[in-house]
């Protein structure tokens, strides 16, 4: 069985110092998610870049909320669902939305819910969607672009979820009040 080394700025390897300073800039501390990747500084690189670029994206707070959720909550990662709904607080997103995503239960609104009926698509049947699931996410407001950001966040979230399960990183002691099982 691998056992993963959560790394701090003086164990990591060289190359990945200046994204765990970043990290304890940006967050505060380094999250245990960014210690682990910090194994591969092109890996912590490589995600830290993506959450850049879905931060950067055309989709409002709620929005990003309810694809990383939605992928966080498909693939049960245990790491990541706390950690997004600590985040989602601090994006000032409503419990309403955390708590429907958290449990699989509707949304407040047809267009968050047809986001999340899309990105369940794109991941259940592998990008090879139908034309009733992209006709469904356009005729909800959406457009290619946002296809598109759908795909990179669930890259992103690609990496954390399965990082996450084989190294079975600690969740952050801030994102303990949210600890989640899949039901």
């Amino acid at each position: 069985m691998a056992d993963f080394k959560l790394h701090d700025i003086q164990s990591a390897p060289e190359g990945a110092k200046p994204f765990l300073e970043n990290s304890q800039k940006n967050f505060g501390m380094i999250p245990g998610l960014h210690a682990v990747m910090a194994e591969s500084p092109q890996v912590l690189e490589a995600y830290q870049k993506l959450h850049q670029l879905v931060l950067d994206s055309s989709f409002t707070n709620d929005e990003k909320t309810v694809v990383w959720q939605t992928i966080n909550v498909e693939n049960a990662c245990h790491y990541c669902v706390p950690a997004h709904t600590g985040i989602a607080k601090m994006m000032e997103v409503s419990d309403d939305i955390t708590n429907a995503l958290r449990d699989e239960t509707p949304l407040p609104n047809d267009k968050l819910e047809a986001l999340r009926d899309f990105t369940l698509a794109v991941m259940r049947k592998q990008g090879n969607l139908s034309e009733s699931d992209l006709n469904a996410f356009f005729e909800a407001g959406y457009d290619n672009r946002h296809v598109l950001e759908v795909i990179m966040t669930l890259s992103q979230k690609t990496l954390s979820n399965y990082i996450n399960h084989i190294a079975k990183t600690p969740v952050d002691e801030p994102f303990k009040k949210f600890e989640w099982k899949k039901a």
